[in-house]
């Protein structure tokens, strides 16, 4: 049956993972292959091919989340009773990969493509969501727990004087991920499926 089907099943398999450690099944080589693999296949408007990713491992990862900690405690302090103990979390696992929407990508379009981007730039949004979903089921099907993040912009100055970002590359998200250290649990009920498909003409 189709709901069978290796990449089917994936899907459903996603989850959020909050509860992981600093260990992972796989190797550093195999995560990078997992990333690359959606830089190069995910759609993308007109090919642009404006994603761009920063993987952290180790001390690097580490100190990202010390940085929200910290940013965080000084933006938002009446928030970290809730928010402190999550970004300890975070720190606490093995990787960190960022997302990035780069503008200038689309100068190389031809100039009536560059132009309709810009017109729809929820294209764009489309194409980094499509990136973010191969990677996190892939990732999940490898036996990581992950869980999206979106402390931009507050970690924004730090990650781009830190990794040298260039000033046209966009933020979206960072994706944490490390070894389960809980289950995931049964996935939350489904809601509101019955009006979520309309058919005509079948």
């Amino acid at each position: 049956m189709a709901s069978t089907t290796p990449f089917l099943a994936a899907v459903a398999g996603r989850r959020s993972q909050y509860a992981v450690s600093k260990e992972s099944p796989i190797s550093n080589d195999r995560i990078l292959e997992i990333v690359n693999h959606a830089l190069k296949h995910a759609p993308s408007p007109f090919n642009v091919r404006s994603t761009r990713c920063i993987v952290l491992f180790g001390e690097e990862h580490t100190k990202l989340w010390e940085n929200a900690f910290k940013v965080t405690e000084q933006g938002m302090p009446q928030a970290m009773g809730i928010l402190g103990p999550k970004i300890k979390g975070f720190q606490g696992a093995y990787g960190t990969c960022m997302f990035f929407d780069d503008s200038e990508a689309y100068n190389d379009l031809n100039p009536r493509f560059a132009a309709l981007s810009k017109s729809y730039p929820e294209w764009e949004e489309h194409s980094s969501g499509m990136h973010q979903f191969i990677v996190w089921t892939a990732l999940t099907a490898e036996g990581l727990g992950c869980s999206l993040q979106h402390y931009q912009p507050s970690i924004t100055p730090y990650v781009s004087k830190t990794y040298d970002v260039p000033a046209s590359w966009t933020l979206k998200c960072q994706m944490v991920f490390g070894k389960p250290t809980e289950p995931a649990g049964d996935a939350k009920p489904k809601t509101h499926l019955e009006k979520a498909l309309r058919v005509y003409g079948a």
